[in-house]
């Protein structure tokens, strides 16, 4: 837990892998034009599936991933793929 969020109260914290996080993320900037970094996909991913109304913050920006998540060359070397379709994703169980 980060600093900002300490003697808070946590309803719900859940996990989710790197690669649905970064499917999340490629969908967001490519259908709705939101730049936004790991923190905020991994808001958005829920267990309910596609089609969901969910409400979030989005913390972050995309601006400190530039190098990294947003840089398809640093993607292919780690085996990630930010062109997954986002229904894909939710066959698999988040935590």
């Amino acid at each position: 837990m980060t600093k900002n969020l300490e003697g808070g109260a946590v309803e719900e914290a859940y996990r989710i892998d790197d690669q649905t996080a970064l499917t999340i993320i490629h969908h967001l900037l490519r259908e709705e034009g939101l730049f936004v970094g790991l923190s905020s996909g991994i808001n958005l991913a829920r267990e309910r599936g596609p089609k969901q109304v969910i409400t979030t913050i989005l913390c972050d920006s995309g601006i400190r991933n530039m190098s990294k998540i947003f840089n398809r060359e640093w993607l292919e070397m780690h085996h990630f793929s930010p062109d997954l379709p986002l229904e894909s994703i939710f066959d698999k169980k988040i935590h």
